[in-house]
């Protein structure tokens, strides 16, 4: 008699969790229809609103329109965002401001995207509709720090500011969230590319607010703090290269202030300008420390990375 070898029933794929995060400050004139878009969009979804400090009914609005309701109060969208990856449990992740401005209608093929693409991140690309749609100077402003993180990474994102964005689990529980304002979509896109993640943009139509509705975003003040941060990452990210940098300032400084100063000393044997040549020779000596300072930071870098990268890798898809 032969016997037949007993097969393990088949497991059937878990089913996929997806996690709206909607973080709002006085977006009582728009969270409505933002929620209502995305729950028409994403039917399977779970809503988030987390209220940062709101002084209207931004929250007892996005209760009423379906959303899980949750505060945040240190304000900042910084704060927001890492307060609510660190509370939502969810496979997929769709990050989008409550200003009813971004595409709901696209998020179903951002989805699509990253789970056949197997990405960590898929940003919505904004292609405005109106003249309205972006504000006068944020153009500009993105395109100058998109090229500079581009010129410093090596690589970067098209629309390195846009607020809609949909990432993995691994991606999200992975992510340190140090910022605590809009410098956030910085830090995502260059950890992004520290990680070298499978990153992919998708173009989504993007609109004017809804009359009543007004941005948080100041173009100066926010545009400081996001060139604060792209200096910050790299200085931290790119040590050898930001103090390589400095140090070859300081050394081609010290040579140009020593030369007319030694010239003098070749052909008289004396030092007629000694103020000159003591700051050439500190100038000297401040450079190689600085060279010095970005070869340990470069070997501590490689280290913190490794790190990033391990943790990264040890949570599950």
């Amino acid at each position: 008699m032969t016997t037949q070898p007993i097969r393990a029933p088949r497991a059937e794929p878990a089913v996929r969790r997806l996690a709206v995060l909607i973080p709002c400050h006085n977006e009582a004139a728009s969270v409505a229809q933002t929620v209502a878009a995305f729950r028409a969009a994403l039917p399977h979804a779970d809503i988030y609103v987390y209220d940062n400090a709101s002084t209207d009914d931004t929250a007892s609005i996005a209760a009423k329109a379906g959303a899980h309701v949750r505060a945040e109060p240190l304000k900042g969208k910084g704060n927001v965002v890492r307060r609510m990856f660190a509370d939502v449990d969810a496979d997929v992740y769709i990050l989008v401001d409550g200003d009813d401005t971004y595409d709901a209608a696209s998020a179903p093929a951002m989805v699509a995207r990253l789970e056949a693409d197997t990405l960590d991140m898929v940003v919505g690309a904004r292609e405005e509709t109106s003249r309205e749609a972006y504000r006068r100077g944020h153009r500009f402003g993105n395109q100058l720090l998109t090229g500079l993180v581009s010129g410093i990474f090596g690589q970067s994102i098209a629309d390195m500011l846009s607020g809609y964005r949909v990432m993995s689990r691994r991606f999200v529980k992975s992510f340190p969230a140090l910022s605590p304002g809009f410098e956030i979509e910085t830090e995502l896109t260059v950890h992004a590319l520290e990680l070298r993640a499978p990153v992919a943009e998708v173009m989504t139509p993007y609109k004017e607010r809804p009359e009543g509705s007004a941005s948080k975003l100041n173009t100066i003040r926010d545009g400081v703090r996001i060139l604060r941060m792209i200096m910050r990452l790299s200085r931290d990210e790119r040590p050898l290269r930001f103090f390589g940098g400095m140090a070859l300032v300081l050394a081609v400084a010290s040579v140009l202030f020593a030369a007319p100063v030694l010239a003098v000393y070749l052909e008289t044997g004396l030092v007629p300008r000694m103020p000159t040549w003591v700051l050439s020779v500190a100038l000297g000596i401040v450079s190689a420390l600085s060279l010095s300072v970005g070869l340990v930071l470069d070997t501590v870098t490689r280290g913190r990375r490794e790190i990033k990268r391990l943790a990264y890798l040890a949570i599950p898809r």
